[in-house]
């Protein structure tokens, strides 16, 4: 942190109650959006309340330094970075405040799906439904005046806005809008802008698209509500330019009572284009057209999807019905169906009025954008000529016309468009590291927009102008373009709100703030152990200085290599020697691959995406943040020692290894690996704190505590000694503890010669116990066993295995996990190469034979491992698929709530253990679906992480806690620990219940009536 910054952070700390940031990691961290661009800003303010923004946007006008509003940084135009402060919302103003009759008062940091689930207890929603509404905030809504699907039945927003509290651009807190109070309305500032309006009304009114939306520029058009100027209308979607805005009060809509989908397909695009025209005619509430490109991703995506979509479809339809009574609602359904079925405008089509299946349906429409960024190879689907607009008689033409501009760039593209609106969602495939795909970016956007607006259309018709529409608004709007700026000058004369977007841009400079790649041709194939090498250091856009407002920078990471960059030179710095099994080159593609939608930022029910950002929502949490971080470590905008500081190991340890990011982003990208390569780097250098050594070392604690049992047993229970073990180690003194067997499994296997190689002739298992079940359950693995040789497998259980070592991977300590893995995959591959194939009982002990070994372990039989390994449930299912399990289950008369742990899910998402479950006659399974635990491995045994861990875990707890519960259930040891910690009812692995009902083991008979802090004993 240079001085000038020093100075900018300890002024605002002494100003604001919020957070101020001024580092290298946290500019960096919101240095991007889900944009092309890469701006690194000031200093990062996360307000908690109104007078904070105040108090900022003063300071920033006094020192001339720019205000960037910030929600989720979804946007797509670069509307959200700049180099000034930018005012992070998203983490305290989030609130809502309340609700009258068909209206609700929300801050501008509340995310619109959470919004629209807490409305829906009241039948109410707030109608506008943009793609990202899972994680776009209320201010990013209204800032981009941003419409979706349902544009036709729902409008715009800024048609929905009964008052808004906003900021102006000296400070001053005032209200807009029909309710607004009178006392608090800028009434010198609206008669001005009346005045403006009045006498530019003929210029405004020759120069307006013929599109249905259009947010291009400033609404300058129906501002009139009840006789007087509504400012409100205009503000929303002036992203950010005109004013803050920090509360609104929002007209909400019914919950529509009964709604049909329609999906036509259609040999042609234009067939389709046309067909969509005409369905405008018939009252429908969205009308969502596909291309071939996005349906062939669908239908690869999910089986459900593959089976829904022609193989032949070039286009899709997606048409939304609504209405207040079902009959009518199955009749206006099936009559469009049949017009378009028997002209034969259509060759296939789809109808339904199953919420279930309706749902599906759009879950189906929604993936498509999304699952381009998980596309194969260097180019990626990018968002630059993103949503333009005609008016929906021409869209046909302007489909047609497409292919032409895109051939006549060599660049190929998806579509996906909003008919009744007349947007068109374009995303141009490119690779941003290829200089020569980089100069295509101006050919197209030139060629696109010039085409766009011959049809008299607009070059914005959803997501706002950011940076990089911004330069063609002057092309568009001719003279009108003027009004901009004399309407920008009322509200903002010393230009502090959002520079840059909608008027004062510089020509076309969107090249010089484009995101940085690491170079591709670093010669390095795919996990090949790397040296130290060598990258070119990368520039970001100079931020305005806090005093003169020029272009002088505020030097960023490394200033002087930035400075000799642009005096021409390409320094070369030094970068990171990885820990993992992979190059540089692999590191900087996986880092660089996070597109920066914000996806991973959801708390959706339906969704498992990232537990802790759930837990605590802020930047550095989310999965995208890492990313961001690790892609500017490798381009040298953070110096590499960084990688060795505290503040790096505390955002890297908000990434627990659960794999759901993961799984969920639309991308795929590999946060897990990014984060143990950045906490294998601090711990290489700096070590663990006591808490997380011991844990990390769980090996040597289990054997030790083997040897005393009793002892170790009495200390658990102890609160004297949980005491110490709170203060002397960290281990939170409120957490239930597993208990020790009196002796363990692998003594028991020993006697039952299982630890003998099976017969060459027979089925055979290799069991890895792993810690929990050798030491604590013994139970478990003994009934692991039975089951398998009731299903006529032969067991060998090594005895010379070690743990898995789950807890040093998470944790970083790569030294030694790869020392017990070393030891493990020699073993374990000779028993694959002796018929064996392997099967653990722990989920998190499979996903590191088959998902972490490969990462550290630079040898052909981690593979060998990592492709002959299940977990036991996954194993069990695939032997009941083939027909070859056993079913002789006797009823059991029970029901228990199923709880699908992460790592289970990361391994099977198909969800064995309840389908096996489910086999066993009397027996009811309910599916505890409340996403994560909150245990995350030892994550929850650590003092200064207990209380999170239990907010995160209490749906799971409150679930197994319902009187008609009689079990818990799960494969997960450490979930099983949190499930029995608000709880006295029992939580067994599935495994325990197959062979209760198997009658395999007369112990299990009283499974369910104990205790779930009751000791297990061999």
């Amino acid at each position: 942190m240079n001085p000038e910054q020093a100075r900018i952070e300890a002024d605002l700390r002494g100003l604001i109650d919020g957070d101020v940031f001024c580092d290298d990691l946290f500019r960096q961290m919101y240095s991007t959006d889900a944009s092309i661009l890469q701006i690194c800003p000031a200093g990062v303010v996360r307000p908690r309340h109104v007078n904070d923004v105040v108090a900022v946007v003063r300071y920033a006008a006094e020192n001339r330094l720019p205000v960037h509003s910030r929600g989720a940084g979804s946007n797509v135009v670069g509307g959200a970075i700049g180099p000034g402060l930018v005012l992070d919302f998203s983490v305290y103003m989030r609130r809502i405040v309340g609700e009258d009759a068909g209206s609700v008062r929300v801050q501008p940091g509340a995310v619109l799906a959470g919004l629209n689930r807490h409305l829906a207890s009241t039948g109410m929603m707030f109608g506008p439904d943009p793609a990202t509404r899972s994680v776009t905030t209320i201010g990013g809504v209204l800032s981009l005046n941003a419409t979706g699907s349902h544009w036709l039945k729902y409008g715009s927003p800024h048609e929905s806005i009964r008052r808004l509290q906003v900021v102006l651009a000296d400070g001053t807190l005032a209200e807009v809008g029909p309710d607004a109070a009178p006392d608090k309305v800028p009434r010198q500032l609206a008669d001005t802008i009346e005045l403006v309006l009045g006498r530019r009304r003929t210029i405004i009114e020759q120069h307006q698209p013929a599109s249905p939306t259009n947010h291009a520029g400033y609404n300058l058009t129906d501002l009139i509500t009840e006789g007087r100027l509504d400012l409100a209308k205009l503000i929303a979607g002036s992203e950010g330019t005109l004013a803050v805005i920090t509360e609104a009060t929002l007209r909400t809509r019914p919950v529509p009572k009964h709604r049909g989908v329609v999906l036509f397909f259609f040999d042609q695009m234009n067939s389709a284009a046309r067909a969509a025209v005409e369905i405008l005619e018939h009252d429908v509430a969205a009308c969502d057209l596909l291309d071939r490109r996005l349906l062939t991703l669908i239908r690869t995506f999910d089986e459900r999807f593959q089976a829904l979509v022609p193989e032949s479809a070039e286009a899709m339809l997606l048409v939304e019905i609504q209405a207040d009574d079902d009959d009518e609602l199955r009749s206006r359904v099936q009559l469009l169906d049949d017009r378009y079925r028997r002209r034969k405008l259509a060759f296939f089509s789809r109808t339904t009025c199953d919420a279930d299946e309706r749902n599906l349906y759009w879950r189906m429409a929604r993936r498509g954008i999304p699952l381009q960024f998980g596309m194969k190879g260097p180019r990626q689907a990018l968002p630059f000529v993103e949503d333009v607009a005609v008016e929906p008689a021409r869209l046909p033409d302007l489909l047609h016309d497409l292919p032409g501009i895109l051939n006549a760039s060599e660049i190929t593209a998806t579509v996906f468009a909003h008919v009744g609106q007349g947007v068109v969602h374009l995303r141009p495939q490119l690779d941003l590291a290829n200089p020569d795909d980089v100069s295509r970016i101006e050919q197209l956007t030139d060629r696109l927009f010039g085409r766009v607006l011959e049809m008299n259309g607009t070059i914005t018709g959803s997501h706002g102008d950011g940076l990089i529409r911004t330069p063609w608004l002057r092309r568009q709007y001719g003279r009108m373009y003027e009004v901009f700026g004399e309407v920008k000058r009322e509200f903002d004369r010393t230009n502090t709100l959002n520079p840059g977007k909608i008027v004062d841009s510089p020509p076309f400079e969107v090249l010089r703030h484009l995101r940085q790649f690491s170079p591709r041709d670093l010669g390095e194939p795919a996990h090949e152990t790397a040296r130290e090498m060598v990258l070119p250091a990368a520039t970001a856009a100079p931020p305005l200085t806090a005093t003169t407002g020029t272009s002088e920078p505020i030097e960023t990471g490394n200033g002087k290599a930035r400075r000799r960059q642009r005096r021409g030179a390409m320094p070369a710095l030094k970068v990171i020697e990885p820990q993992l099994n992979w190059g540089l080159g692999e590191l900087s593609a996986v880092a660089a691959s996070c597109n920066g939608c914000g996806r991973c930022r959801t708390a959706s029910p339906d969704e498992r995406m990232c537990p802790i950002f759930r837990l605590n929502p802020i930047e550095e949490a989310s999965p995208r943040a890492k990313a961001n971080l690790m892609r500017n470590f490798l381009n040298a905008n953070i110096s590499p020692s960084e990688l060795n500081s505290g503040e790096l190991k505390e955002i890297a340890d908000l990434c627990v290894n659960c794999h759901q990011c993961r799984l969920e982003c639309p991308a795929g990208v590999d946060i897990p690996g990014l984060m143990m390569e950045a906490k294998a780097q601090h711990v290489a250098v700096n070590g663990l704190p006591m808490s997380e050594w011991l844990l990390t070392r769980l090996d040597v604690l289990y054997r030790y505590a083997a040897r005393m049992p009793r002892i170790v047993n009495w200390m658990i229970a102890n609160r004297a000694m949980r005491w110490a073990l709170d203060r002397l180690f960290g281990i939170a003194q409120g957490r239930k503890l597993p208990r020790f067997a009196s002796r363990s499994f692998m003594k028991w296997a020993a006697r039952q010669r299982l630890t003998q190689p099976a017969r060459r002739d027979a089925r055979k298992v290799l069991y890895f116990v792993d810690a929990y079940a050798n030491w604590n359950d013994v139970e478990l693995a003994m009934a692991t066993c039975a089951v398998l040789r009731h299903n006529g497998f032969e067991v060998y259980v090594p005895p010379t295995q070690q743990i898995s070592g789950m807890s040093m991977i998470s944790a970083g300590v790569i030294d030694r996990a790869r020392k017990i893995a070393a030891r493990n995959v020699e073993l374990l591959a000779e028993g694959v190469r002796q018929g064996c194939h392997i099967v653990t009982t722990e989920p998190s002990a499979a996903l590191a034979l088959r998902h972490e070994y490969p990462r550290f372990l630079d040898d052909p039989d981690a593979a060998i491992v990592a492709a002959n390994c299940s977990d036991i449930s996954s194993f069990l299912w695939n032997l009941h698929s083939g027909g070859k399990l056993e079913l002789d289950f006797r009823p059991l008369n029970y029901t228990v709530g199923y709880h699908l742990p992460c790592h289970q899910r990361a391994l099977n998402p198909a969800v064995p253990g309840i389908s096996l479950l489910r086999l066993i006659p009397g027996l009811k399974v309910e599916r505890i679906e409340k996403g994560c635990s909150g245990m995350a491995g030892i994550y929850g045994l650590i003092r200064s992480n207990y209380r999170r861990s239990l907010r995160a875990g209490l749906g799971l707890i409150t679930a197994v806690r319902q009187p008609h519960i009689t079990a818990g259930v799960t494969e997960c040891s450490t979930c099983k620990i949190q499930m029995e910690q608000g709880s006295v009812k029992p939580t067994v692995h599935p495994v325990k219940i197959l062979a209760m009902a198997y009658g395999l083991m007369p112990e299990l008979d009283s499974l369910f009536d104990r205790r779930g802090d009751e000791l297990t004993v061999s």
